[in-house]
């Protein structure tokens, strides 16, 4: 997790800038970016916190932004389940993008032994909490920041390079490739729906292909 920190961080530095840019104060900027492990989700909900809508609007918008989670956490499922409940709620809030990733290229399968168990669970919160650190730690520097670096420079564009190298190195097999592909193409097709629901849209889409290309090689 660490070589790709630094895109972490300047995405972070940017969304913390975007916060205070956007309208909210320093405090309540400062709140959301130490509470909320959710780029998407901030961004998202600041303008509707600023519009003053109902809480439960905020909360629905976070959550279909969000929605990929829904997926990561269905597969990692089996890894977590012999955990008490308060680890397996850690592991939930330090589950990133990037973190799943990793985690699911390094371990193909849940393992089968206690001390094979511990060393995926070491790994997976050693990523989460690099993860967290270079996040929050940058938010904050990008909201008591916000009035010296302006969003022109661009600096969230080195979190999308980093998550783009990612996505691109798990495309090991053409039926992850042409995952790759419709998830891409959908995305950008459906990217004028709200609540940016073309995540979801792109996901489903990539799912459904791939569950019907693996019958027909069957």
């Amino acid at each position: 997790m660490a070589g790709v920190a630094l895109g972490i961080a300047a995405w972070g530095l940017m969304t913390g800038v975007a916060l205070v840019q956007s309208g909210l104060s320093t405090i309540e900027a400062l709140l959301m970016t130490l509470t909320v492990f959710a780029g998407s989700a901030q961004l998202a909900a600041t303008p509707l916190i600023l519009a003053g809508a109902p809480l439960w609007v905020v909360f629905a918008t976070a959550m279909c932004v969000n929605l990929r989670f829904m997926v990561f956490s269905a597969h990692m499922r089996p890894y977590v389940m012999h955990l008490p409940l308060h680890e397996r709620l850690l592991c939930g809030f330090l589950s990133g993008d990037l973190t799943y990733v990793l985690f699911v290229k390094r371990f193909a399968r849940p393992a089968e032994d206690d001390a094979a168990r511990a060393a995926q669970m070491a790994y997976l919160i050693g990523n989460g909490g690099i993860n967290w650190v270079a996040w929050t730690v940058s938010g904050v520097i990008g909201v008591i920041a916000a009035n010296f670096i302006p969003m022109a420079w661009g600096l969230g564009f080195a979190g999308i390079l980093a998550l783009t190298g990612m996505a691109c190195s798990l495309a090991s097999s053409r039926l992850r490739g042409v995952a790759a592909g419709v998830a891409s193409v959908v995305g950008v097709a459906a990217y004028a729906l709200p609540l940016k629901l073309n995540i979801l849209a792109a996901i489903a889409a990539a799912v459904v292909t791939c569950l019907l290309l693996e019958r027909r090689v069957r």
